[in-house]
């Protein structure tokens, strides 16, 4: 496969388990043991990480928060316990999925598969798409009005490429969520309001247009 991945956990014996399997699998293991050694092996632009939340010093939300607008491939947390409240926090800090500790090596394997694979499928996307002043680039992953790049987080941007790529069809939260989480996820409707509302937030500084249509009692559409 050639894929590397980045595997963050402070438990010594589980990343040396986690190393050996993954590189039966023909996987590049890279490992750090807390979050400071996990932002210095970062350079290595890794295509997945796994990422334990739960680490003295620098935790896993805070390790996502800093390294999310540098890089862009898939976050999967690794937590022994998680609650709804986390969950969004930790995706709104620009993770894409949770295990649950314990987990099986299987259904993790399946899971790194699914998010490696929806990667491949979104970079062999080729074409821009227009929209008056919105221009959308599917490649790079950028959106302009105008003339001015911008920022988006991961998430607000796959929901936008999401709806986009859909224009005029109405979407309710919990697929929306699905889409952009991808695999065996469940929906969660205050990750989706939270971030359609900063989306709105940063294209009203430059357009009236509202892209993004409340549908009330149904969900949402894109509006050309």
């Amino acid at each position: 496969m050639g894929y590397k991945i980045l595997i963050v956990d402070d438990d010594r014996e589980l990343l040396k388990m986690l190393h050996r399997y993954f590189t039966l699998k023909n996987y590049t293991i890279i490992t750090a043991e807390n979050g400071v050694e996990a932002l210095e092996k970062i350079s290595v632009n890794p295509d997945i990480i796994l990422l334990d939340v739960n680490m003295p010093g620098i935790d896993g939300i805070e390790v996502c928060r800093r390294i999310r607008d540098i890089v862009s491939c898939p976050i999967i947390f690794l937590t022994a316990k998680v609650e709804e409240q986390d969950r969004v926090i930790g995706l709104l800090s620009g993770g894409d999925d949770y295990v649950l500790k314990p987990f099986s090596l299987k259904e993790l394997d399946a899971r790194i598969f699914a998010h490696l694979k929806r990667e491949e499928r979104l970079h062999r996307k080729t074409e821009q798409r227009f929209y008056g002043d919105l221009i959308i680039d599917y490649v790079s992953k950028h959106v302009q009005i105008k003339g001015e790049e911008l920022e988006f987080t991961k998430l607000e941007y796959q929901i936008i490429e999401f709806l986009s790529m859909n224009p005029e069809m109405v979407f309710d939260k919990e697929r929306i969520y699905e889409k952009i989480r991808g695999y065996d996820a469940e929906g969660d409707s205050r990750v989706v309001t939270e971030l359609i509302r900063r989306i709105r937030k940063k294209l009203k500084q430059y357009t009236e247009h509202e892209y993004i249509e409340t549908i009330w009692g149904i969900g949402y559409k894109w509006t050309k």
